[in-house]
């Protein structure tokens, strides 16, 4: 693989502190079933990143093309619906298990994620994906992601990993997401047939002209082709959040791109954090939190907001919702997306976060608000 020089412009993989990587089937499964070896050598990667401090979520394709050779169906090609679910179903398991048998001698543990379009955008649902996958990243834990194939249909699937893996790396908060494919990265025209092709190390801005640039799937496995990693280049930066481009047939894919291996960069806008407070600032509220003064204190700390400092609830909101933190004077505190309903906040109003299992009658989440998913 051709290397580069060091682009100023260029974000250094090595430096991430939470990375999200993404596996294309044609990477992971050949001719003659799963590549042990690649897959060997992308977990040292992991592993090696891990040791550094870096957080790793990987979002792998593969399940499919696994079960369906499981099955005995043809390989290449769409599969009917059911027999899609079905080869899912046989392959999602083996999948899992080969990142469990590669990682282990690493002492690095996984664990098995699967998600649809529906555990994204539904507001409930994305904070209970985040705090999950948040808390197995707390435990370092490497969550190996797939679209859960074995129950959606078309109206709830994302369609493709690449940009299931982009939401994934705007839900965990990455400041790096890489695509691992078949291709080295974003050319100006398809370089397979025009000569004049020029390929773009750096994306600072995805233009009309940049969007025009997408192109087919070049792969019999790969259901994502070029237009489908802009649309997910375009959640990423949107979300404060790199995005490379990279050819990963290489034995160590990762250490390739951090060695300089051509790829594409797209430029986040701003980082993860601050993107993410934009979007909790721009939701309209759909009630309110008033709070005393030591929590008000506590708010303006960094911290986040207890039911013990709350003094009174108005509205009629859902776990998820965004609601407006007012002070003892009603003035506006904060906005932030609140983790229980309007009638369980009222309950455990001015309580202990100890008390909040014996009043519920279940084991809830210490804070009304979490300070991630606040903005004051």
């Amino acid at each position: 693989m051709a290397s580069l020089s060091p682009d100023p412009a260029r974000p250094d993989i090595a430096a991430a502190k939470r990375i999200v990587i993404k596996i294309g089937s044609a990477l992971l499964v050949g001719p003659e079933g799963l590549r042990g070896d690649w897959l060997r050598g992308l977990c040292d990667d992991v592993a090696a990143w891990r040791v550094r401090g870096a957080d790793v979520v990987l979002v792998s394709s593969g399940s499919i093309a696994l079960g369906r050779r499981v099955l005995g169906l043809a390989a290449g090609g769409a599969l009917p619906l059911e027999q899609a679910q079905a080869a899912a179903a046989v392959g999602q398991i083996r999948l899992a298990r080969a990142y469990e048998e590669a990682l282990a001698p690493h002492g690095v543990s996984t664990a098995q994620v699967l998600m649809t379009l529906e555990d994204t955008s539904d507001r409930r649902r994305y904070l209970n994906s985040r705090a999950t996958l948040q808390t197995l990243l707390s435990f370092g834990v490497v969550p190996i992601v797939n679209e859960n194939d074995t129950v959606a249909t078309d109206e709830i699937r994302y369609g493709d990993n690449d940009r299931l893996a982009a939401q994934i790396a705007v839900t965990v908060g990455a400041d790096q997401l890489i695509l691992l494919s078949d291709v080295d990265g974003l050319y100006t025209a398809n370089p397979k047939t025009d000569a004049s092709a020029r390929h773009l190390p750096v994306v600072a801005r995805i233009t009309p002209e940049i969007e025009a640039m997408g192109g087919d799937p070049v792969s019999g496995l790969s259901k994502g082709g070029m237009k489908t990693k802009l649309l997910a280049a375009r959640t990423a930066v949107t979300g404060g959040c790199a995005m490379a481009i990279a050819e990963g047939s290489v034995l160590r894919p990762l250490s390739a791109v951090a060695g300089g291996a051509r790829v594409t960069w797209f430029l986040p806008d701003g980082d993860p954090q601050l993107a993410r407070k934009r979007w909790i600032a721009s939701m309209k509220p759909r009630g309110e939190v008033l709070v005393d003064d030591g929590a008000a204190k506590a708010l303006g700390q960094g911290k986040s907001l207890l039911p013990a400092g709350v003094t009174g609830i108005g509205g009629d909101f859902g776990r998820g919702d965004p609601v407006a933190v007012l002070g003892p004077a009603g003035e506006t505190l904060a906005r932030g997306l609140v983790r229980y309903t309007a009638d369980e906040a009222r309950a455990i109003a001015g309580h202990r976060s100890a008390e909040i299992a014996e009043i519920l009658g279940y084991e809830g989440r210490a804070a009304l608000i979490h300070r991630d998913d606040m903005v004051m």
